[in-house]
């Protein structure tokens, strides 16, 4: 027993008990948040604690992280959205891209069916393009884009990415403040903000939370990418014709809800095809 015990710490990534220090200011997005009211200090030390000691959840996000933020950061930087956004999708999903709320919001950027049909993504019992990494990652750059043209301020349009515009315009206005950082809000939302900034520290130095975890899942790339027009894929068939299973199908391409596309009105998709067991 005592050799089996030896045998898996040896292979568990080396966590301590650790919290770094609230800083006296950081960067993100290109502004300068200060943590210099009792307020702002007692906030952000809240989120470094929780990061710090969410071990699980810290390490797997920290594993997960090259694998999609490959896939989305040349997606923010031809929008112009900051790079600092990427921690936005992270705290939304952890990074999970089956990720469902129980609000019923879905993928890495966590849209809600209406949401996503506003901003032009099909979804219905056959498709569901929030589980599109590329589709859903556009989506989100027009409503971070359109966001920041309103208030000019990446800490408000975060807000509102949780709370909506047009709750966050109100407060705004009602409380005669510039910045979600000042306005008294609900604390799912308040803390939303914290959140982004402590991941953020975290990713810049894992260690200084306790965490050294060399590891990270890689991306691969896709085998090849194809378009179908036709009226109706039978997906299993697709996949044996390219040997591999549905399963790997589908891992690739979590949009596709069934064993079937069903195409009537004969749309183009492109389906990634994986190599065998990806």
């Amino acid at each position: 027993m005592k050799s089996f015990l030896t045998a898996i710490l040896i292979f568990i990534p080396l966590v301590s008990s650790a919290q770094p220090p609230v800083p006296a200011y950081m960067d993100f997005a290109g502004d300068t948040v200060r943590f210099d009211t009792r307020e702002r200090y007692e906030r952000m030390d809240r989120e470094l604690l929780a990061f710090s000691y969410m071990h699980t959840n810290s390490i797997l996000i920290l594993k997960r992280s090259v694998r999609f933020f490959r896939q989305v950061t040349p997606i923010l930087r031809e929008y112009g959205i900051p790079e600092d956004l990427k921690y936005l999708m992270t705290i939304e999903s952890n990074l999970d891209p089956k990720a469902l709320s129980s609000a019923g919001a879905a993928g890495l950027w966590q849209f809600t069916k209406a949401t996503a049909q506003t901003y032009g993504l099909e979804v219905n019992s056959n498709v569901d393009e929030r589980y599109n990494i590329e589709k859903e990652t556009r989506a989100a750059c027009e409503y971070l884009r359109k966001a920041y043209d309103r208030y000019g301020d990446w800490m408000t349009v975060a807000a509102s990415y949780n709370a909506g515009q047009a709750g966050i315009s109100r407060r705004l206005e009602e409380q005669k403040e510039d910045s979600a950082l000042d306005l008294w809000m609900t604390e799912e939302t308040t803390r939303y903000m914290y959140r982004l900034l402590a991941v953020k520290m975290m990713f810049q130095n894992p260690e200084a939370f306790g965490f050294s975890v060399p590891e990270r899942y890689p991306y691969i790339a896709p085998r090849k990418v194809i378009t179908v027009t036709d009226s109706d894929v039978d997906l299993v068939e697709l996949a044996k014709s390219y040997g591999i299973t549905y399963a790997d199908l589908k891992r690739a391409n979590l949009w596709l809800r069934g064993l079937t596309l069903v195409n009537s009105n004969k749309k183009s998709y492109r389906i990634i095809i994986p190599d065998a067991g990806q």
